[in-house]
């Protein structure tokens, strides 16, 4: 073999080493970007899960349950004309007959009665009395509150308006103890053509029931004005026995009046969130109770 020739083959398997080690570099060259690509690949899996992990849990926190309200402790009233004992009704409306119950669409939710007494002494005149009880039953309400806290409003405006009737001398307001778990009695003279009328009203509050009774008197065609006093102790002892029944009639024994039973509030009614027959509060709000202007004019209708 020829000097040249040699030198030849020497330079093409040269040429033959660098090809194969240029394509070597082509090929790690290449293989890189799948590499990565890959990575990619991998890298934006687990970001879709930690995604979809951090969308989930945040669904989960925005989502609240529904809204509750604490249950309403009494679920009914007594009926309002078997409120107080025949005793009761003797010392307080002697003359008086069957009491006279007051129009409702629901009478679970609102009752009221009332009687007259007209002891006629002849030439010496005569003693009229009055006796009025309305009960209003307070049910939970989730926008506007729970029952006792609706009922406790209302006891304070049927306060406030027995001390704002319409010609009310010698206006004097007082607490009563041992009476449900809020009573008030407002007591005054109402002068009118027939004689002067002492008014003595008490509103009490049993958890989600609100009491008030009216009571009032006067003596008549030249009799005698009754005594206040013993007006507004009888008032209160009626008042008592009305808030009484409200308990009975829920089971809870008048121990609330009494202060020796359990609070009724952990026993309530089987329908917490229930809204009454036509919205008691709602008719609270809007409309007052009657009884409190009551005394201006059912004395002079008897005379």
């Amino acid at each position: 073999m020829s000097e040249g020739t040699m030198q030849r083959r020497a330079q093409r398997e040269e040429r033959d080493q660098r090809a194969k080690r240029r394509n070597r570099v082509l090929v790690c060259a290449a293989a890189v970007p799948v590499m990565l690509v890959a990575a990619g690949c991998s890298s934006d899996s687990g970001s879709g899960d930690s995604t979809d992990k951090a969308a989930k849990a945040a669904a989960s926190a925005s989502a609240s349950p529904s809204p509750t309200v604490q249950a309403a402790a009494y679920g009914k009233l007594p009926e309002p004309c078997k409120a107080f004992s025949k005793k009761t009704l003797e010392d307080l409306v002697p003359k008086g007959k069957s009491g006279k119950e007051g129009k409702s669409d629901d009478i679970s939710t609102r009752g009221s009665c009332s009687w007259n007494s007209l002891d006629n002494n002849g030439v010496k005149g005569s003693q009229f009395r009055w006796l009025n009880v309305s009960m209003l039953r307070f049910e939970s309400d989730v926008t506007r509150g729970p029952a006792d806290k609706l009922a406790a409003e209302y006891f304070e405006k049927q306060v406030q308006e027995a001390q704002a009737v319409e010609g009310a001398k010698g206006v004097k307001t007082e607490p009563v103890a041992g009476t449900g778990d809020q009573a008030t009695a407002v007591h005054y003279d109402l002068k009118k053509k027939e004689g002067t009328f002492k008014q003595q009203t008490v509103v009490a509050r049993v958890e989600n029931v609100v009491v008030t009774l009216d009571y009032n008197g006067a003596g008549l065609a030249g009799d005698k004005t009754p005594s206040g006093s013993d007006m507004l102790k009888d008032a209160k002892k009626a008042a008592k026995e009305a808030v009484d029944a409200v308990s009975e009639a829920n089971g809870k024994g008048g121990g609330k009046a009494g202060g020796s039973a359990s609070k009724p509030s952990k026993s309530p009614s089987k329908s917490p969130s229930k809204s009454p027959s036509k919205s008691a509060s709602k008719e609270a709000s809007d409309e007052p109770s009657k009884s409190s202007s009551s005394p201006s004019k059912k004395p002079a209708s008897k005379s």
